[in-house]
């Protein structure tokens, strides 16, 4: 039996430390009939028809609360009560003992030629089996801690979700705040959640004549953390709940209604400032032999208690509940009123409404999961993919979007990394014999590599910082923006020039083997001069060399030298193929991402014919299977047709089937084995949408040049043109 797989053709082209950045002043609002400036959106109207609703917990995915640096996932109740998703951060890190008699200078990798010469990569188990796993899986993230309901029958058994009725629950995006409704036991619950915006606090307010009763308590619970045992697709719960001997926690009372809760983990210990009302009784721990605390004695209907999570012992008390909801209500509106805005209900499309709510509900999810002082993982906040840790290719899916939606505030805290980053990135070039930075793959705050044979050899997170830079020079075209970057942008450019091979037989500079293209589907020892990494490294040492120039810098004649002598993109039967010199192109290499048209997608072309990207492009609408694709990648389809001049096609990848968003508003992974949520594809979409509505360099002369005219009409403001 043959089975068979959509392609595109069958799929596409049919109809038509702060959360919240400064309120920026707005661009005119735009419309798609005129291109003059008409009326000013009504942003409230715009994020409140997307409001979040549901009457039944995800298995597998949450509500959240959170500012970009903490996140709290809830089930139907508002907190984790039948459910016990995570509680994190960007600062809660664990590592697991190092194997015993064993030192991280005991790995090293394995030599791999590269035109004569050893070079040594962390591509395989080398020898050490053990100290390999410990790398990959060290450090990781941690669930901070589990806050939910305790819930008695009448007859005392447990409360299971099934016994609660008139479910409702709310998420009200303009304010941040998740309220939850039910009915227990024929008496009503109503549970009010938020997050601090500057603060990492997670707050609860509940009203219900089961509390006086006893029957409805508040407990915060804490777990272990470790990589042992779990693996890198740590999903949907994080933590183990059964390991009580192999973690401490210290209840230290601060007056009737504050305690403060200490967490020990090996060589990690951080704590919990909890406060509650004074009708809520007294915090108690529930067994000697548990990490679980609750509230008991409650007098009256009312609970409430917030707790703060802190790294440092810094006696600083939790807010009261009310005041983290206020100050919730109170800074969300002034980020939905920054930067950009999209509002498509003046459309004809059907689709009109499916995509503005992916539009909305992306930009509160990213700034719940990914606006903290790190990079985020692909599933943000939400669970422990890949151990927590974030993979700096992938930083371009996640962040750029900020800048081209005008929340640069939003972007600017994490792209630090690069700066704390760049005297490892030295070293690691410097070992393998190369020049400039070389940038880390799938890492942690401390910048160390994890090592894997994609982590080891991918390419296309090396130009990224130049990519930054300029987008923040487009933003801010000042003498500070050049001197913030300036160390960054050359020694990533001197990178770029180092790494490319001068072959002596045809005068080019070639990139690899061993090398693994973005695709990650190739055999990295035969693999030379991969499409978009060449491409990227064009766009690299052409934009460094306009830095030098706008420092007054006399140019660097080994970047000139390797940028006219790259390599040309590769090309075969007139359309451009994956790597030079790949057999079987459109019949054994069309998985995963679509390398051949990503030069001319979130990158500007640099040595793109384009008449032969368009035939690529038609190339892979008739050969790549659906099933293939996923997340991010339909972004990139969406931009290369908005540049080709097909915006049709281009929304219809934006709202493709496979392209899905769940009713929580978060991007599904799409690919099989990597859990949802898979946070490219918002960041994505967002810049895509910013690239359509606003256009590029040399887009054409009308409004929105990547949304069709027909059946669309588009408002928007205060988004960037892209390079």
């Amino acid at each position: 039996m043959i089975q068979r797989r959509t392609v595109l053709r069958g799929a596409v082209g049919g109809t038509a430390a702060s959360l919240i950045a400064a309120p920026a002043t707005a661009h005119a609002d735009r419309t798609s009939k005129s291109g003059q400036p008409s009326r000013r959106i009504d942003r409230k109207a715009v994020v409140d028809r997307h409001a979040i609703e549901r009457t039944a917990s995800d298995p597998e995915l949450p509500l959240q609360v959170g500012n970009g640096d903490i996140a709290f996932g809830a089930d139907i109740t508002g907190l984790q009560t039948f459910l016990p998703f995570a509680t994190m951060s960007q600062w809660g890190w664990h590592e697991d003992p190092l194997p015993e008699g064993q030192n991280l200078d005991d790995y090293k990798g394995t030599a791999w030629d590269t035109y004569g010469r050893p070079v040594r990569y962390w591509t395989d188990e080398a020898g050490h089996p053990d100290l390999y796993n410990w790398l990959r899986g060290n450090p990781h993230r941690i669930n901070l801690a589990r806050i939910g309901l305790s819930l008695r029958t009448s007859t005392g058994r447990d409360a299971t979700e099934d016994d609660l009725t008139d479910r409702h629950q709310r998420l009200d995006l303009w304010t941040g705040i998740l309220t939850s409704r039910f009915t227990f036991d024929g008496a009503p619950v109503t549970v009010e959640t938020a997050c601090h915006p500057t603060l990492d606090a997670i707050a609860v307010r509940i009203d219900s004549p089961l509390i006086e009763t006893g029957r409805l308590t508040v407990y915060v619970d804490f777990p272990y953390a470790t990589a042992k045992g779990q693996g890198k697709f740590s999903a949907p719960f994080v933590g183990f709940w059964d390991r009580p001997d192999a973690h401490t926690t210290t209840l230290t009372p601060q007056g009737a209604t504050r305690a403060r809760i200490t967490h020990r983990m090996d060589d990690t210990t951080y704590h919990a400032a909890l406060t509650w009302n004074a009708a809520a009784g007294k915090l108690t721990r529930d067994a000697p032999g548990r990490h679980r605390y609750t509230l008991t004695g409650a007098r009256g209907r009312r609970l409430e208690l917030s707790c703060l999570f802190t790294p440092d012992d810094t006696r600083i008390g939790a807010p009261p509940a009310a005041a983290v909801s206020r100050a919730a209500a109170a800074r969300w509106p002034d980020f939905w009123r920054s930067g950009g805005a999209v509002d498509l209900s003046g459309s004809r499309d059907p689709r009109w409404e499916e995509l503005e709510r992916r539009i909305v509900r992306s930009q509160f999810a990213l700034a719940v999961n990914e606006s903290g002082a790190y990079p985020p993982q692909e599933s943000g906040l939400v669970n422990n993919g890949w151990y927590g840790k974030f993979h700096m290719e992938m930083v371009v899916w996640h962040g750029a979007h900020y800048a081209l939606w005008n929340r640069w505030p939003l972007l600017d805290r994490s792209l630090g990394v690069y700066r704390s980053f760049l005297p490892s990135a030295l070293e690691r070039a410097k070992q393998q014999g190369f020049r400039g930075a070389r940038w880390p793959k799938m890492t942690a705050p401390e910048g160390r590599d994890s090592p894997g044979l994609q982590n080891a050899l991918l390419l296309w997170q090396m130009p990224h910082p130049i990519f930054f830079a300029e987008l923040d020079y487009r933003a801010h075209p000042t003498r500070a923006t050049l001197h913030k970057w300036r160390d960054i942008v050359f020694a990533t450019a001197d990178f770029l020039a180092s790494y490319a091979f001068h072959d002596r037989s045809t005068g080019r500079y070639v990139l690899g083997p061993p090398v693994i293209p973005a695709n990650e589907q190739s055999d990295p020892a035969v693999t030379k001069n991969p499409v978009m990494e060449l491409s990227y490294w064009r766009f690299g040492l052409r934009t460094a060399s306009a830095w030098r120039r706008r420092l007054g810098l006399a140019p660097d004649r080994r970047w000139n030298e390797v940028l006219a002598g790259l390599a040309p993109l590769p090309v075969q039967d007139g359309k451009y193929v994956l790597y030079e010199g790949v057999q079987d192109m459109w019949t054994k290499h069309t998985t995963d991402h679509p390398d051949p048209i990503a030069p001319y997608a979130m990158l500007p072309g640099d040595g793109v014919d384009v008449p032969t990207m368009r035939a690529t492009a038609h190339q892979v609408y008739e050969s790549w299977p659906v099933d293939d694709l996923y997340s991010w990648d339909f972004p990139v389809l969406a931009m290369n047709a908005a540049r080709l001049g097909d915006p049709a096609r281009a929304v219809d990848f934006l709202l493709h089937p496979k392209f899905g968003f769940t009713d929580e508003g978060l991007p599904a992974s799409g690919k099989e084995g990597v859990p949802s949520p898979y946070f490219p594809g918002a960041g994505g979409l967002l810049y895509a949408v910013a690239l359509m509505c606003a256009g590029w360099d040399n887009a054409p002369n009308r409004h929105a040049p990547g949304f069709p005219t027909k059946d669309w009409t588009v408002h928007w403001e205060n988004l960037s043109r892209t390079i």
